[in-house]
């Protein structure tokens, strides 16, 4: 039986960049060169090739033309490779993962995302760990084909479904959780896959990549105290179409007259108006305390236990798929790509 191949493909980030040991400086590493780097990958069963942006750049910088350089890159080389690992900084992973989750219709090889917190070249680097257990699980095979059929998050031993993660942590290996699903797989002296949480997608149906995604929408963290004029400002643009807000609990919201007919305004408009919690973990559940009955009654769409990172990548998806507005909300409150329960 061959080889599982796998496609490296580096964005930017801290993993990819190595340190100047006499000066400090850091700058970008050669992935030409990842055997030499990295010896120990020639102990993985597979054979790697890598590709990198031109132009590699900071996560922060990341947007909907990366995303669909991404996409680009898996759909040229899909029948090629077995599996890819997309290198990638850690600040907006998640986003980055909960996209292309959405992007890639009828996945059926594993696409792990993966980075640092310290850089490749770094003495106490956690990056060695996270690159070679990423290649290894995309690579893993049953029967000559992926065990892995979805877009997956690794870091610090743990893989998760890429669409839902969040970053909790800036300074500790461990910067990634799952709070409201169970993690894929879980590296230690052995590693072992938690088959049962695995996506099963259609596997008679080929890959779609969908590109068209529309940025034209915002995130409102909700606080007590919130004014007026911030909700117009945001709600009265012409160019909004759709809007995530962050709500208290289970989906709870001030009940002030103003802020429910800003909101009823909005929707009868065409804005889609999507509630989430701003609480870590737990999901939205309109209709449980009186403060979320306004918002149910008119017409705000339940995000149920989706992290704000998928939210607003659905949202973007499927405003970009130019939705019947009579199908839309329940599309929305439906698991697409396993990233709500």
């Amino acid at each position: 039986m061959k080889k599982p191949n796998i496609l490296l493909i580096y964005t930017g980030g801290t993993i990819g960049m190595i340190k100047n040991p006499d000066t400090g400086a850091l700058k970008a590493f050669d992935f030409g060169n990842l055997l030499k780097r990295i010896p120990e990958l020639r102990l993985l069963d597979c054979d790697i090739e890598t590709i990198s942006f031109k132009e590699p750049i900071d996560s922060s910088n990341m947007n909907i033309k990366y995303w669909c350089d991404i996409a680009d890159i898996i759909k040229e080389n899909y029948s090629r490779f077995d599996g890819f690992v997309v290198l990638h900084g850690s600040d907006t992973m998640s986003y980055s993962a909960s996209a292309l989750s959405f992007m890639l219709e009828n996945l059926s090889k594993p696409v792990i995302f993966t980075g640092s917190q310290l850089p490749i070249g770094d003495l106490r680097t956690d990056a060695k760990e996270n690159l070679i257990t990423s290649i290894e699980l995309a690579s893993f095979q049953e029967k000559g084909k992926p065990v892995i059929k979805e877009v997956g998050l690794y870091f610090e031993y743990k893989l998760y479904r890429g669409n839902r993660t969040t970053k909790i942590n800036a300074e500790h290996f461990e910067a990634f959780e799952s709070l409201n699903f169970p993690h894929l797989a879980e590296s230690g002296v052995h590693l072992n896959i938690n088959s049962k949480f695995l996506l099963k997608p259609n596997l008679e149906a080929s890959l779609k990549v969908n590109k068209r995604m529309d940025c034209n929408v915002a995130i409102l963290k909700l606080f007590p105290g919130i004014a007026k004029p911030i909700l117009e400002a945001v709600l009265t643009s012409k160019l909004i179409k759709g809007l995530v807000i962050e709500t208290y609990g289970s989906g709870n919201a001030t009940t002030e007259i103003w802020f429910i007919e800003l909101l009823k305004k909005a929707i009868k408009r065409g804005v889609h108006v999507i509630n989430v919690t701003q609480c870590s973990g737990g999901s939205v559940n309109m209709g449980q305390y009186e403060t979320s009955s306004q918002l149910k009654s008119i017409g705000v769409i339940s995000g149920k236990d989706l992290t704000t990172e998928a939210a607003i990548t659905k949202l973007m998806y499927l405003i970009g798929q130019n939705i019947n507005p009579l199908e839309f909300r329940s599309i929305y409150e439906t698991s697409l790509r396993g990233e709500m329960s």
